[in-house]
């Protein structure tokens, strides 16, 4: 069995969601993990957020905006009038649900019910179409299997037993859709994966059900060995190993969802990337091998905040690394890069929620300093801090004003710290040293 995850740009159009239909008509037998349709899902962020602050015509009038958005989908898609029906009065449910909200008081838990109806609403229209188109296609609701601990990990136990049990109990068929993005929580309630999530609920479900692949379907041919929204003539990997993939995906590929890689890497399931639009396109094979040494790819995360912290005392005294860290642990904020010296340690994060607590902490002890608008440049590869070339990249550096570099943390990832503002200067150069001058 394969499990096929089509993203939001997969599903955003009649034109995508008919192409779709054609790439899983093969006879083989699979799970389709859908996103929302495109826009959806920002839109109904939209709507929790006006609801949160008591602005409930403009939640009302997002409501039938969206409402008539859906409406004219399945007037063209749908045309067999039973199952016209049927879908219209799903989609008035939805709806109806989305209006009673306006009324409650806002809580993450209202939120979260808000936006899981994109993917709600995208898998009952698409699996109605497949069984218009004579597929058999059965919806297997994510709500009955997918959850999450009180840590906010994917229940694997809970998860595989309840998926198993469910596709035995499903009729047969070579097609079961299911939702990505949605789960439930420890206690019941509607939770989610996060913001792109539906990647790790595709490779979740392939670990439970040990599928033979996971393909991830977006709008571009793989993973490319650097930015294509800001580097000309990029190209995509061919075969990455599960380590090099992970260290892109969480340093700012937007192809994947940065926790993806782990559920397949654990159970050694390949993962392959695929254009929607170029189904016959090789895409990037992620597995257990690795071909070729060196770096292969950057890419570059934003919003980053670093921060130096000095030690009051002339030299670092011992424990002090530890109350540094302690003050992070405290306030559940992950640190992405670190250096030390003699007197101080920089570091980064990416999650400001808690800024100011950390800072209050740390200044009782040391002396502190804050840079905004950081990004992480990261350059990665098999073995790359121990291959032959890699020493070369440094003579880069005098035409980037680097804030920070990890060098030897990772085998397979040098990161360097720029402004933001520099980043895109940044990476054509590193794009012209490694990919076009002297490691070409």
């Amino acid at each position: 069995m394969k499990i096929l995850k089509f993203g939001g740009t997969s599903v955003g159009s009649i034109e995508n969601i008919k192409r779709i239909k054609e790439i899983i008509a093969d006879n083989e037998k699979k799970i389709v993990v859908l996103s929302a349709m495109s826009g959806t899902t920002n839109a109904l962020v939209e709507i929790s957020d006006f609801i949160k602050i008591d602005y409930k015509e403009e939640a009302f009038l997002n409501i039938e905006k969206l409402h008539e958005k859906y409406v004219t989908v399945i007037n063209d898609l749908l045309k067999e009038a039973i199952l016209k029906q049927d879908v219209e009065n799903y989609i008035d449910t939805v709806f109806s649900l989305l209006r009673t909200l306006t009324s409650e008081n806002h809580t993450q838990l209202i939120h979260n019910k808000i936006v899981a109806q994109g993917e709600l609403l995208s898998t009952y229209i698409f699996t109605a179409y497949l069984n218009q188109e004579g597929l058999n296609a059965i919806l297997l609701p994510a709500l009955d299997f997918m959850r999450i601990d009180k840590t906010n990990d994917p229940d694997d136990f809970y998860i595989k037993q309840n998926l198993q049990r469910i596709i035995r109990e499903a009729a047969t068929s070579n097609i079961y859709i299911t939702q990505g993005f949605i789960c439930l929580d420890a206690y019941g309630n509607i939770a989610n994966l996060q913001r792109g999530g539906s990647d790790y609920t595709a490779t979740i479900i392939g670990a439970a059900v040990n599928a033979e692949e996971v393909q991830i379907w977006t709008d571009i041919d793989g993973m490319h060995n650097n930015d294509p929204r800001f580097v000309e003539n990029t190209h995509a990997i061919s075969n990455l190993s599960y380590d090099e993939a992970a260290e892109l995906a969480y340093f700012g590929a937007k192809i994947l969802h940065p926790q993806t890689v782990m559920p397949a890497r654990e159970a050694n399931i390949p993962v392959r990337l695929k254009n929607t639009m170029d189904p016959a396109s090789y895409g990037t094979l992620i597995s257990i091998d690795f071909k070729g040494e060196g770096i292969k790819a950057i890419a570059a995360k934003d919003n980053i905040i670093a921060i130096k912290i000095k030690s009051a005392r002339m030299l670092l005294a011992h424990g002090f690394l530890k109350k540094v860290f302690e003050i992070f642990e405290k306030y559940e904020t992950s640190i992405d890069m670190i250096t030390t010296s003699e007197v101080a340690v920089s570091l980064t994060i990416d999650n400001d929620k808690n800024l100011i607590s950390i800072l209050e902490e740390l200044e009782k002890f040391s002396v502190v300093e804050v840079d905004n608008q950081q990004s992480i440049i990261c350059l990665v590869g098999h073995l790359v801090v121990r291959h032959h070339e890699t020493h070369r990249l440094f003579k880069v550096l005098q035409d980037i004003s680097v804030r920070m570099i990890s060098y030897g943390g990772s085998n397979n990832n040098i990161s360097l710290l720029v402004n933001t503002n520099d980043k895109i200067t940044a990476l054509k150069c590193l794009n012209h040293y490694i990919f076009e001058g002297i490691f070409a």
